[in-house]
């Protein structure tokens, strides 16, 4: 039995069969985009995440590293690391406009939403002024509420927590010197 196996599968593999005429045709390249690669470096908790886009950078971090549950004023914890954010635009930046944009989960109304991201954003702007020393540096805050998650806030129609802790966040987004 098994040589007559071999024997079948050695014809059918030396012998081709020739292709109908309907499968011949012309052959046409095919030209896809090529999007770039966009990695993101994130913290062990999720609470904070850098990534890099062309010249651009986008350093994100949760609203629990820098708020109370619904509030817009900033932590001390928080003061610390819009310092650190603040030294490394100033080491690396081109200077130009730097976006600060607040994000917060699916939760409570589009209204109250939006203006919760605003004023975080504002929050940010507010102590990012005084810690920027790159020359010729904008700032730009603005509040996007739930319009741009990072991550879906809902699975099958269940909440995910640490998705929605992921998506409310503060984005600081500064272009790098070439």
């Amino acid at each position: 039995m098994f040589r007559s196996l071999s024997l079948a599968l050695a014809l059918t593999l030396t012998s081709p069969t020739p292709p109908p005429d309907s499968a011949l045709g012309a052959v046409e390249d095919l030209v896809l985009p090529v999007e770039d690669i966009i990695g993101e470096v994130e913290s062990l908790d999720g609470s904070e995440s850098e990534s890099q886009q062309g010249d651009e950078v986008t350093v994100a971090l949760t609203s629990d590293v820098l708020f109370a549950l619904d509030k817009w004023r900033l932590t001390a914890k928080a003061r610390q690391r819009l310092r650190q954010v603040a030294g490394q635009i100033n080491a690396e930046g081109a200077g130009g406009e730097v976006r600060i944009e607040g994000h917060t989960d699916d939760q409570g109304a589009d209204a109250y939403n939006d203006t919760l991201s605003q004023r975080r954003a504002d929050a940010v702007r507010q102590v990012m002024e005084g810690l920027l020393t790159l020359p010729g540096v904008t700032l730009r805050a603005r509040g996007f509420g739930e319009s741009r998650p990072k991550v879906p806030n809902l699975a099958e129609g269940k909440p995910l927590p640490g998705n929605r802790a992921r998506n409310r966040r503060v984005e600081i987004v500064y272009t790098i010197k070439r």
